[in-house]
């Protein structure tokens, strides 16, 4: 084998480790540095104060058991977008919480909505949120599309599982990008709900 091929084929193979290390990943690190406007705190979830928000994109399409859902419909609410897929364990380790705060909260002026991604049927995706007593509603999407409406400089969504926190405006306001348990879910939550 030439050096070029060589270098070729190791190319590929660092190119496809660091899409298997992202697809799934347990924490990421980001920082607040440049003009992105965000701090990440010591707990890993990155804010952006309430006056330097960007918009969250545009999110509707098919839920995972065939209805409709626009996530702009719920402006007013606080919105907590959850980013998962039935084939990641982090994922699978952190519903429990999700669906414990997602009840918790319900009627309170707060929507959890779910994105679901990667997996190549709906049929995994019900299956997931039936065995953890999942609720609320959860968009296909099975290619990453939704994902990738986010800007670049954003709070965007990364890493499988990353969850977004969106204020009453629409603007994203905090993100995670790892598992989250009930306590660190509500570390994000709860300063968004307070601000008026």
């Amino acid at each position: 084998m030439s050096t070029r091929s060589r270098a070729v084929l190791l190319s590929a193979v660092a190119a496809a480790l660091a899409l298997t290390l992202s697809a799934c990943g347990k924490g990421g690190t980001s920082g607040g540095g440049g003009n992105t406007n965000f701090v990440t705190g010591n707990n890993g979830i990155d804010t952006v104060p309430s006056g330097k928000r960007a918009a969250a994109p545009e999110l509707s399409g098919k839920t995972i058991d065939g209805k409709t859902l626009d996530v702009a419909d719920y402006k007013g609410q606080v919105v907590v977008i959850n980013v998962w897929g039935s084939w990641c364990s982090p994922c699978r380790e952190e519903a429990q919480y999700f669906a414990k705060v997602s009840k918790q909260y319900e009627g309170k002026g707060v929507q959890f909505v779910g994105i679901n991604t990667r997996d190549t049927s709906t049929t995994p995706a019900v299956n997931f949120e039936k065995e953890h007593g999942i609720s609320y509603p959860s968009l296909y999407d099975p290619t990453g599309r939704l994902m990738l409406r986010f800007k670049k400089g954003t709070l965007n969504p990364q890493l499988i599982p990353s969850t977004l926190v969106i204020d009453r405006h629409g603007k994203v306001a905090s993100r995670a990008l790892e598992a989250l348990d009930d306590t660190t879910l509500l570390k994000m939550l709860k300063p968004v709900m307070a601000e008026k």
